[in-house]
């Protein structure tokens, strides 16, 4: 197989332009059969001319070309569709593993996927319909259903004699998964032992009959949560009754992991998730995504508003009190910030539950005590410094140090109520079915925020007047 040649991907890009312009396609195919597909793939995305893609991409040997398909971007998939025969389409989604064919349909217009599936030969189409047929991001959508099944009663020559012959069509041999006359899923034998024993063995005496398998219906982020607890490579799939339909290797699974954690950014950023790259989706598609989510942080902000009117005479009474509240407002908001994201990243973990709610509580209870009173000491300091040095202006008859002590004990106590909310809201919203990540940095800060005015203006108003 072709490894990474590595180097300078414009010079590879400049490299194949080049070729192409000069028309030299014989030196073009030696250049892409040497290179890796993943390495072709990224370097025919920079290619700005249709045509120019199709040429690059009519050049590959034919499984390399739906290798090389398989890791192109979607819209890249559809410019070199559009540009190729029928019968070259036919080619690729026939060679391709299945659940790359599904991937792919996936992300078509409908002209393209009835035309693909109008090409594509008969078996290749049923199986696409097949795993169309799962509900979106489960298990049933993710597997391929080309894997190794081998039977209980053959002898171990007979089961490697079967893997030689199909080998080169299965997306995975690292384990032949065991069945009955029926289909029934029955154990596992990883490829180690098959080639260990003796050519008269049973498969059936060999095999591990504990075997890990998820069902077609089964959420993905689920099965990518039993691929890293058991640390396994390739996973079965089994319908309802038991019967062995698919497999889901661990390539998919890396994908999903990667769709779970970019889902949960955006929503932690108080962002809809965007299906396509940041590139491809529009500018109206992006504000989409957004607006929503600002609109309502906005309003709920009109609470932090009426605090503050509320508390207006004694701002007026001690107006320096008004300097320190973007302060207060950014170190409350990142305190509990800092602990929802340490919630949610235990709970996608699976390091806390719910009903370890009180465990938390206590953890960040210690942890908000140490913050609070370091940042309340420095802040201390910092405010009799600035008022020496002529940044503060106090009133006469009012006192730097009193004033500096209120917002010192404000910061210590706000810091306490911030890592609460922000640890308790996630698991909340867990208990609640709801994603944690909804209650990430923006939401908690709109929270915190209102909390730490209240504390900060009650304070003062004991104190100060």
């Amino acid at each position: 197989m072709p490894v990474s040649r590595g180097g300078n991907n414009n010079g590879e890009l400049h490299e194949i332009l080049s070729l192409v312009e000069e028309r030299s396609f014989g030196e073009l195919r030696r250049v892409l059969v040497e290179m890796n597909p993943a390495d072709i793939a990224e370097q025919m995305s920079e290619i700005p001319d249709d045509k120019s893609l199709v040429v690059v991409f009519r050049l590959l040997p034919k499984e390399q070309a739906a290798e090389v398909f398989s890791y192109l971007e979607s819209e890249d998939q559809q410019r070199i569709v559009e540009g190729i025969s029928d019968k070259e389409l036919a080619s690729i989604i026939n060679d391709m593993f299945v659940d790359d064919a599904v991937d792919f349909t996936e992300e078509m217009p409908a002209n393209i996927v009835n035309r693909v599936l109008s090409t594509a030969d008969p078996e290749t189409r049923r199986a696409i319909n097949q795993l169309l047929k799962y509900p979106d991001y489960s298990a049933g959508s993710l597997m391929t259903t080309e894997l190794l099944r081998i039977k209980s009663e053959w002898t171990v020559e007979a089961a490697i004699s079967y893997v030689r012959s199909c080998c080169r069509e299965l997306a995975s041999i690292t384990y032949a998964f065991v069945t009955d006359e029926s289909r029934h899923l029955s154990g596992v034998v990883s490829m180690k032992d098959l080639l260990g024993a003796a050519d008269d063995e049973l498969v059936s005496n060999i095999m591990d009959d504990d075997v890990i398998y998820a069902s077609t219906t089964e959420d993905q982020a689920d099965v990518a949560e039993r691929f890293k607890k058991y640390d396994v490579v390739s996973m079965p799939v089994v319908d309802g009754e038991m019967r062995l339909v698919g497999l889901i290797t661990i390539d998919d699974v890396v994908d999903v992991i990667e769709d779970e954690n970019t889902e949960d950014i955006y929503k932690m950023a108080a962002m809809a998730p965007i299906e396509d790259s940041y590139m491809s989706t529009s500018v109206f598609q992006l504000a989409k995504k957004r607006v929503v989510w600002l609109l309502v942080l906005m309003i709920s902000a009109t609470f932090t508003g009426l605090i503050i009117t509320k508390f207006e005479n004694m701002l007026t009474a001690v107006a320096i009190l008004t300097s320190f509240i973007p302060m207060l407002m950014d170190t409350c908001g990142n305190a509990g910030s800092q602990a929802s994201v340490s919630v949610i990243r235990a709970l996608v973990l699976g390091e806390v539950r719910f009903s370890n709610i009180l465990k938390v509580i206590w953890k960040e209870f210690r942890v908000s005590i140490i913050v609070g009173i370091c940042v309340a000491i420095v802040n201390f300091i910092r405010i009799i410094v600035c008022y020496y040095i002529g940044m503060y202006q106090v009133d006469p008859g009012q006192n730097i140090y009193l004033i500096a002590g209120v917002v010192s004990i404000t910061l210590v106590l706000a810091v306490i109520c911030a890592k609460f909310v922000g640890c308790t809201l996630p698991l909340l919203a867990d208990k609640a079915k709801l994603d944690p990540a909804l209650m990430a940095s923006p939401m908690i800060t709109t929270i915190v925020d209102a909390v730490s005015l209240l504390v900060y203006f009650g304070i003062a108003s004991l104190v100060l007047l």
